[in-house]
């Protein structure tokens, strides 16, 4: 918006003009004089108008939009991105830099079309473009997620330069993505689950706790290691989510950042028996901090190392891996717990809502998304429930 300062007989007009390569604002001014006799009101509404037709005049690109892709994305990650964005999500929109540049990083920003990025997205799905493949599998490109994820990249970085008034048009809009691919997610059955805690019963305290409350909250890892004593409510029986224990190599380790999204931040209300084992484990783990002594690092985490720092975002599944190979039991993820909370929830017949809230899910669409395919088995059952029951009527009237 224009910005009008009295200067002498005449007024001063200042316009900004978007920003340079080195992020300095352009300011552009124009003096306007009124004519002799003009009234206030006149005055007034010719200022006003002079103001409008020279913002108007200013709103052409900016000089600086002939910069290189790679170098204004370096900048936008200093000046917007890791001011501004989650620790992970630049970590991970680092790790697309060096295929970006690659293809699209000597083109001038302003010169860059929806065919380049459109041929850089193609080639990405293109066999032997995926490198984490097993010798014995066949060449693969990379999944339809992690494509998008690339043009989010991209995309967000035009969106800054649009935002500079270094362009007008994002060239990603028009770019055609592949198609979502929403696999059936891979989790123990309930007969498998029930197996789990059994073994269970025999290991660690410390990690009887952890994979019970994985499994009947349904919490992510980084949830689960945020877990603080604070958040546990003996007497209402209730665990709340409040933060998230991550890994960064940029941010030297361990640390604690806020949930996922604000709908993560979620209270639950826990089994009896989930509660006696957290007694139990807090019961222990004080024992423990006695005999450490001052070498004790007072955390007030649930899930701690020896010496009471935050227990290592890789620990859990290392010792999972482990007991596999101890018990025989079928290799799955620490995420598929939350998925087995899933579909258990979904096969008991809870509404999607429920589901929601209890997964933290920002929106419904994201669990019926992730979870179709459950929500479809369980609605066949259902549907073969009623089939059986009007079965029997007939039979009765028979």
């Amino acid at each position: 918006m224009a910005r009008i300062v009295k200067r002498g007989k005449g007024y001063q007009i200042r316009v900004s003009d978007g920003y340079t390569a080195k992020g300095k604002q352009n300011v552009k001014t124009m003096t306007w004089t009124p004519r002799p006799n003009m009234t206030d009101k006149q005055i007034e509404k010719e200022l006003q108008k002079q103001a409008v037709l020279f913002e108007q005049k200013c709103q052409g690109l900016s000089e600086s939009a002939d910069i290189k892709f790679e170098t204004f994305a370096k900048q936008w990650f200093k000046e917007y991105a890791e001011p501004r964005l989650r620790v992970r999500t630049v970590d991970r929109y680092k790790q697309y830099t060096a295929r970006t540049y690659t293809a699209i990083g000597s083109l001038r920003l302003d010169k860059i079309t929806p065919r380049h990025i459109q041929s850089f997205i193609n080639n990405l799905q293109e066999p032997g473009i995926n490198q984490k493949v097993g010798e014995k599998e066949p060449p693969k490109g990379l999944s339809p997620g992690t494509v998008r994820n690339y043009l989010s990249f991209i995309s967000t970085v035009f969106d800054y330069a649009i935002r500079m008034n270094m362009l007008k048009d994002n060239p990603c809009s028009r770019v055609v993505l592949p198609p979502r691919n929403y696999k059936q997610r891979d989790c123990y059955t309930l007969e498998e689950a029930q197996k789990f805690l059994k073994f269970l019963q025999f290991e660690s305290l410390m990690y009887r706790v952890f994979f019970t409350l994985a499994i009947y909250g349904g919490f992510r890892k980084g949830e689960l290691l945020g877990l603080e004593w604070k958040d546990i409510d003996f007497d209402s029986c209730v665990v709340s989510v409040n933060r998230t224990s991550l890994y960064s190599k940029s941010k030297g380790g361990i640390f604690t950042d806020t949930t996922k999204t604000k709908g993560s931040l979620r209270s639950l209300k826990l089994p009896v028996s989930v509660f006696d084992l957290l007694r139990q484990y807090k019961v222990q783990q004080a024992q423990d901090r006695l005999k450490m002594g001052d070498r004790w690092i007072d955390t007030d985490r649930l899930f701690t190392a020896e010496n009471g720092k935050p227990l290592g975002n890789s620990t859990p599944l290392k010792w999972l891996d482990d007991f596999f190979e101890r018990t025989g039991l079928r290799k799955v993820t620490i995420h598929s717990f939350r998925h087995l909370n899933a579909s258990l929830l979904i096969n008991a017949g809870v509404d999607i809502k429920t589901v929601s809230a209890t997964l933290g899910h920002s929106q419904v669409s994201t669990t019926l998304n992730i979870y179709a395919h459950t929500f479809a088995q369980a609605q066949a059952k259902a549907s073969e429930a009623v089939a059986d029951a009007l079965k029997l009527d007939d039979k009765k009237q028979a």
